[in-house]
Order: C-alpha cells, then sequence, then structure tokens
C-alpha cells in the first residue's frame, strides 16, 4: 500500500507554543489530537510525507509542486521568528509527480515559483511530526482555482507515483474549516460557517469522500473555509481505497473550525473500486449542470443562447428569431443589466451596465451576454468547450441612488457604485458570496475603478438588482 495514512488537520499558527503563548490551551482538543497525529506517523515511519497546503504557491491553472533539496521557513510573520522549521525534499518524487502531469494532461509541476520559504499551513503539520519522527522527505503542493474533480485527479497522480516508486507515503491535506463562525471571530459570521463546518466534519467521520466533491462551492465560499480542496486532493490519494474513518477532534472557539481526522487504509486486501470517485463525482456534475439548466429562467435562457450563438458561429443573435417567445417586459422595458459566468463556482466574466443602453431589455441582455463571454479582459474569450459547463447570473439593476456613507449599504441588499467627479468609477453587485460587510463592497468597487479610499473624494450610490438564475 502506497499511501498508509492520511490526515486533515487545520493550521492555526497560535498552536505552535512561541506563537500561542498560552493561548493554544483554548484549543486543548486540537492540540491533544495533533499530537495523536504525530505519534501515529511516528509508528507507520513514512519514507515521505506528502502536505498540500492552501498557503502554499497557489495559481488559478496551475498545481505548483514545490522544487528543490530543501526549504525552510519561521513563524516570523506571526511574532515568533525563532520558531522555524527545515525539511529534506523527495526530488525523485517531486521530478516524478511533475512527469505524471504531464503524462495526464493535469496543469502542475515545479514552474513558477514565487518563495521557496514554507509556509505555516505546511509547517505546523511538520512540526508535529518532527517531534516524534524525521526520517523522512517532503513532497508540498499548493491548492489551485480547479473544480474538485482537478484536485482529485491531482491526489490521483500522488498515488500512482508513490507505487511506482514504492514509497511508503503518509497524505497530510492542510486546511482550516468556516472562518466565519461566530459575530465576534476575527471574520464575523455567516449562517453558512456552521453549515459547512457540519458537514464536513460529518464526511470526515464517515468517511465521505464523494460527499466532499460534492460540496457547492457557493457554500464554501460563503463560509470563508480554505481546506476543503486541499482535502479533495487527499481523497484523490485514496482513491479504490477502503479506509477507516475517525475524526479525531473539532473546535472552533476562536470562529475558526479546526478539524482533524485520521483515514487509515485497510492494507492491499482493502482495495475498494466502489471508491472510485472521478467518474461517479462527473456523473453527477453533469446532472447538477443539467438540472440547472432546466431550471433557467426566460432571462437567462435568453443569455446563454445569445452567448452559445456567438462563440459556435460568430453571429449577433437575432432578436426577432425568438421575441414572441420571451416574457412581454423583455421587449418592452428597458434597464441595465449584468451577465455573470461561472463554472465550478469560479468566476469566467461579468460584464454589465449601469442604465441601458440598448433598445429594451432583451436587446441589453443579448449584448452582454456575448461581452460577459469574449470581452472581460480578466479573462480569456470562452471556448466551445465551456459553453456547457456554464452558469449563468442576469441581474437586472433598479435605479441608482446617492446615500451619504457606508451605513446606508447592506452588501445582501444593495449594489454599489464608488464614482469620482473625474470618471473613474467602480461598481460591485449585491449578495455575492464571500462579501459581508459594506466596508469589503466599497473596497472592492473602488479597487475596481482605480480609486483610492485613502485619498480619492469619492461618491457612493446604491441600487438593488432583481436576480434571475
Amino acid at each position: 500500500m502506497a499511501i498508509i495514512a492520511a490526515f486533515a488537520v487545520p493550521h492555526p499558527p497560535l498552536i505552535i507554543p512561541e506563537v500561542g503563548c498560552g493561548r493554544e490551551k483554548g484549543i486543548q482538543a486540537t492540540v491533544d489530537s495533533y499530537e495523536e497525529m504525530g505519534r501515529r506517523v511516528a509508528e507507520l515511519a513514512p519514507d515521505t510525507v506528502v502536505v498540500s497546503s492552501p498557503h502554499a504557491t497557489l495559481y488559478r491553472d496551475y498545481f505548483h509542486i514545490s522544487p528543490g533539496r530543501s526549504a525552510r521557513g519561521s513563524f516570523s510573520r506571526f511574532g515568533a521568528s525563532r520558531a522555524a522549521c527545515k525539511v529534506a525534499y523527495d526530488e525523485e518524487f517531486t521530478g516524478a509527480l511533475a512527469s505524471a502531469c504531464d503524462r495526464a494532461g493535469v496543469e502542475g509541476g515545479t514552474d513558477y515559483e514565487r518563495d521557496s520559504a514554507l509556509d505555516h499551513g505546511t509547517m505546523i503539520p511538520v512540526h508535529f511530526i518532527q517531534k516524534r519522527y524525521r526520517d523522512f522527505k517532503l513532497v508540498r503542493i499548493g491548492l489551485s482555482g480547479f473544480n474538485a474533480g482537478e484536485h482529485y485527479r491531482m491526489g490521483m497522480l500522488v498515488q500512482q507515483v508513490a507505487a511506482a516508486l514504492g514509497r511508503r507515503v503518509v497524505y497530510i491535506a492542510s486546511g482550516d474549516l468556516s472562518h466565519k463562525l461566530t459575530p465576534d471571530g476575527p471574520y464575523g459570521f455567516a449562517p453558512e460557517g456552521p453549515v459547512f463546518d457540519a458537514r464536513v466534519t460529518d464526511d470526515f467521520a464517515r468517511g465521505d469522500f464523494l460527499d466532499l466533491l460534492e460540496i457547492d462551492s457557493s457554500l464554501a465560499e460563503r463560509a470563508a473555509e480554505c481546506g476543503l480542496r486541499s482535502f479533495q486532493m487527499m481523497a484523490g490519494a485514496l482513491d479504490r481505497t477502503a479506509v477507516t474513518p475517525e475524526l479525531l477532534s473539532y473546535e472552533g472557539p476562536f470562529g475558526v473550525g479546526y478539524g482533524v481526522a485520521a483515514f487509515m487504509p485497510a492494507g492491499d486486501e482493502g482495495a475498494d473500486e466502489s471508491r472510485a470517485l472521478l467518474g461517479l463525482w462527473e456523473s453527477w456534475r453533469a446532472c447538477d449542470l443539467a438540472a440547472r439548466k432546466a431550471g433557467e429562467d426566460p432571462y437567462v435562457r435568453l443569455a446563454r443562447a445569445s452567448l452559445e450563438s456567438y462563440v459556435r458561429d460568430g453571429k449577433r443573435f437575432k432578436l426577432d428569431k425568438v421575441a414572441s417567445g420571451l416574457p412581454p417586459e423583455l421587449i418592452l422595458d428597458r434597464a441595465g443589466c449584468f451577465v455573470s459566468l461561472k463554472i465550478d463556482g469560479q468566476l469566467r466574466g461579468c460584464i454589465g451596465t449601469l442604465s441601458p443602453t440598448r433598445s429594451c431589455l432583451a436587446e441589453e441582455i443579448i449584448a452582454n451576454a456575448i461581452s460577459a463571454g469574449t470581452h472581460d479582459y480578466r479573462f480569456p474569450p470562452v471556448r466551445v468547450e465551456e459553453l456547457g459547463e456554464l452558469v449563468y447570473d442576469v441581474d437586472v439593476l433598479g435605479e441608482p441612488e446617492r446615500i451619504a456613507s457606508k451605513a446606508e449599504l447592506d452588501p445582501s441588499v444593495y449594489g454599489v457604485i464608488v464614482s469620482c467627479d473625474d470618471g473613474r468609477r467602480g461598481v460591485l453587485l449585491p449578495d455575492l458570496d464571500g462579501i459581508d460587510t459594506a466596508d469589503e463592497q466599497v473596497s472592492i468597487a473602488a479597487r475596481k475603478g482605480g480609486i483610492d479610499e485613502r485619498s480619492d473624494s469619492y461618491h457612493l450610490d446604491r441600487f438593488k438588482v432583481v436576480r434571475h438564475l
């Protein structure tokens, strides 16, 4: 068995005594579980420890595998420069994994390293392992913006390389759960926070890796977690493997969820084809996309048809061909609107107008859908093969109104326009995943408009939207 154990662990810096200075006692259950993890790893005596960390080098479209012979890091940014960590990398494993990515068509490798220093998401589990066991080499993998299936595939490659090299490997999935568990926590409260944590810890306890893959990205975003993709990669490293799951602890006294879980393979005889989850996830995803598409209202169906026609044929959608089947308000009304495109919960394009620029709302939707897919400077144009994966939102804007201050904003209800007299302007829609405060909302809108909140004089306008899905 190449993967001899796997652990899901959090990474609160204060768990390191030099950082916590006694505060670590507030998460004693997590400390105890970490000590148990270190004891079990020492007992297993692995050749290699693989760590996936959300705080390692991260790219939207690339899995970064740390190169080199060794690396070190310290907790200086947390006020404890003397608390440090050094590891030797498993260069053969790293090279083989990068080659496996090439062969499998997975975008990953050792290129583009920005910072060779170890991150705290890696150092914290290594700290507890090295207290008892040091005769191992490390492989460090960053997460990406890819979907759950791609993270699972990357984990599968870890499993395959471990088997090919004959390595005894322990996999460590570093990641916190929700950062929004309590109103007095550093990140505030979101109702999705406890819901997310309850679901993930239940999945840990039951070893339900398929459900980990199926968690809606919107729930994860609103919960402000950082570990889900790491856990999904870990699941891939245990592909087709019967495991004994154990939730060692869960607590969140500081407003952040900390879960520790162990997954022990049942040995060579524990191969379990029912846990070949990639195909099951792909089937679930296809059904989910089909259900979303079947439930689209006429506004969204018009946006989809417009972009698909343009991408496939290079032709602008002709409204007169479908006008008779549209609700009357799409033909009779004029309004600004935004069309947003997402793939697996990640933004793929968004273009809109604050006030009407076309003869009717239908024409406004057609124009903005095409622009969102082909002229959003943040993304390359949508490709034909992506069309079936797109999820659309159409937001129809109400009339903006000038407000005196941020106190009149509510990000769940109002969008915001931040503008200067010289024409600079930034806009942010309401009810966006991960945007919970007026300060966040205004800050993002200002940055989009090239406006410096500290030095520029600016105005605020708010508006409501009717969101069509």
